[in-house]
């Protein structure tokens, strides 16, 4: 199922037809998806015809929720007001400022001394146009969809790795063509879907559905990697600015925003201590998640490069006396692998461990379809055979 999004660490783009699958059989019309990101697992919900509600702390995803879930405008709608604006011209501003760049024969590092995330060219159409959406914007959904695709443009004209905390020393090659705005791929129906941006916790006790959808997010569980670096806030800095354009005060060599460090801006799911009996503070965290949301099922997902391991959720779910049935997928390793620093704890040995996802499908209504007690079924999601052509048997 097409989705559409930005580069993204730990996106699931391509579990969803697994996810899809391993829903279908159940009696569930009301999705929340807790931690949605990017909002790809949102979309494909909402296309395969679930009322859906989606969170995130994130000041873009929700833009992306308003653009995808909420929006009622159809394409040829936003068709015109993209055309104007993709014909206005560039002017440099606080986005050419701090991180525009030349071309320099290849070099992204430019007279400061810092690499780039964009030429010149880009950001002063970044800078031209965001101005302008706040001018023309009827409503705040119609400004989310334009902000989503401006997201969009300057998403695949860019110079990183694939986050915000680290630019090319060479310009990458896409960084040389012109951004232009499209219309997003727009999914329009007749559900009431909704969008929140808030704390997870916070939102619990007034959110009743079918299945929550968890995707948290996790650092490494290698204790080598610098954990300071696996923060979701600080990776996508660059699209909060383009969403609030508030020219905050920046940091760093990569110009991060200030309110986006780790004390300031770390999620609980993330946090590498332990408590007082030893225990990762993320595995109670996650246990309290589970415990405290209302809903006939739960599906968390959960890679085996996270703080809590297999065993500690699993540990986790017979200390609720819950039923679950477990998918365990190999998964490909995602841009983290090609970072400097996460290749310096990789070459001590690791880079063998195959990296896993797992789904693991949690019954907490007893009166609901029951699920089978801790069965796993291992998939391989190379496999040339669609998902729909296979009968996952979990119950």
């Amino acid at each position: 199922m097409e989705t559409e999004g930005i580069k993204y660490t730990g996106s699931k783009r391509e579990i969803i037809p697994t996810l899809l699958e391993l829903v279908r059989p159940l009696n569930v019309r009301t999705v929340f998806d807790g931690f949605t990101g990017t909002t790809r697992v949102a979309q494909a919900f909402k296309k395969a015809g679930y009322t859906v509600y989606a969170n995130d702390v994130a000041v873009w995803s929700k833009i992306f929720g308003d653009c995808y879930l909420v929006n009622q405008k159809p394409a040829i709608y936003y068709q015109p007001i993209l055309d104007r604006l993709n014909k206005i011209p560039g002017k440099r501003g606080w986005f050419s400022e701090h991180y525009g760049g030349e071309p320099n024969g290849g070099s992204a590092v430019n007279g400061d001394g810092k690499k780039k995330m964009w030429q010149f060219h880009n950001t002063m159409k970044l800078d031209a146009i965001r101005e302008e959406i706040d001018n023309i914007a009827k409503d705040e959904v119609e400004k989310s969809v334009l902000l989503t695709s401006l997201i969009i443009a300057m998403d695949k004209v860019d110079s990183s790795v694939g986050h915000h905390v680290s630019y090319l020393k060479r310009w990458a090659p896409r960084a040389y063509n012109t951004m232009r705005m499209v219309v997003p791929k727009l999914i329009i129906d007749d559900k009431k879907h909704k969008i929140f941006n808030n704390e997870i916790f916070d939102l619990l006790d007034d959110v009743k559905v079918d299945l929550a959808y968890f995707d948290p997010p996790y650092g490494s569980s290698n204790e080598l990697m610098p954990p300071s670096r696996v923060r979701y806030a600080s990776y996508y800095h660059l699209w909060k600015t383009v969403c609030l354009n508030d020219k905050p005060k920046v940091v760093g060599v990569a110009d991060r925003r200030e309110d986006v460090g780790d004390v300031v801006a770390g999620s609980i799911f993330e946090d590498f201590r332990k408590n007082e009996d030893g225990r990762y503070i993320v595995i109670d965290a996650l246990k309290k998640l589970i415990d405290k949301t209302n809903a006939k099922y739960i599906v968390l997902s959960y890679n085996n490069n996270g703080r809590a391991t297999f065993d500690a959720i699993t540990g986790i779910l017979r200390e609720l006396k819950m039923k679950c049935s477990i998918l365990e997928m190999d998964y490909r390793k995602n841009v983290m692998a090609t970072m400097a620093w996460t290749n310096e704890w990789l070459s001590s040995g690791h880079e063998d461990i195959k990296n896993k996802e797992f789904l693991f499908l949690i019954q907490k209504d007893k009166s609901a379809k029951p699920v089978a007690d801790f069965k796993i079924e291992k998939i391989n999601l190379r496999e040339s055979v669609p998902v729909g052509q296979k009968k996952l048997a979990l119950f």
